[in-house]
């Protein structure tokens, strides 16, 4: 586990639906290193999602372990978890998940008022991060003011502002035109040789076999781990 940013030991899920035990995962161990770009590849209900909320402290195995950071989510409380999440992981959605209410700078500034920090301080490091991913000129515009292109990007700022160990994005081209999701998808590439581990859950096997290393899962088992050069 040295030098492992995620690690998952024989990790099993169990859902109870009633009278109904699903097995979402059915025993999955692998690592992540701490400067790695991975793809999660499955169909719907292969399990993906789970390994995702594993990944991102929203979800504690039934059985196994699940060490983000060195730390054993099994076994840490839900106020633990969170603050666990919210140091260590930025997450990227389909759907972007930005506040309208809010203008660009803001929807950025928002999970640094979690950490405590001012706000000049926050005001500073969004505009830095929205500069890096060249919105430099947007930061007063509401998000119904740009492309998809431009939500996502807001997006990866926001998840980059925390300064987080791991990016975790959940089809994040899914939602966009396939020029547009390459030029996301290499802003990814960027992220990841600045040394921020990048993992990609995704259904689409093209985006899966650019990253230099893709997991694939069906019916809650790992089936491949395929590590490209």
């Amino acid at each position: 586990m040295a030098g492992s940013i995620v690690c998952l030991k024989d990790v099993h899920k169990t859902f109870v639906v009633g009278e109904l035990a699903v097995h979402a995962l059915r025993g999955i161990s692998f690592e992540a290193g701490a400067s790695e770009f991975i793809s999660i590849l499955g169909p719907s209900g292969s399990g993906k999602s789970t390994c995702m909320n594993m990944i991102g402290c929203l979800d504690r195995p039934t059985e196994g372990d699940v060490f983000i950071a060195g730390e054993n989510t099994a076994m840490m409380s839900d106020k633990d978890l969170a603050v666990l999440r919210n140091e260590t992981v930025g997450f990227v959605f389909q759907q972007y998940h930005l506040l309208y209410n809010l203008n660009v700078l803001e929807n950025v500034m928002l999970p640094l008022r979690y950490q405590g920090i001012p706000i000049e301080q926050r005001k500073r490091r969004a505009a830095e991060e929205l500069d890096k991913v060249g919105l430099s000129d947007r930061l007063k515009h509401r998000p119904n003011e740009l492309s998809g292109g431009q939500k996502q990007r807001v997006a990866i700022a926001r998840a980059l502002v925390t300064r987080p160990k791991i990016i975790l994005a959940d089809e994040p081209t899914g939602a966009l035109d396939s020029e547009t999701g390459k030029s996301v998808l290499d802003l990814f590439f960027d992220i990841n040789r600045q040394g921020t581990a990048v993992i990609v859950v995704t259904h689409d096997l093209d985006i899966g076999a650019m990253a230099p290393r893709s997991i694939n899962l069906k019916d809650g088992l790992i089936v491949s781990d395929i590590k490209r050069p």
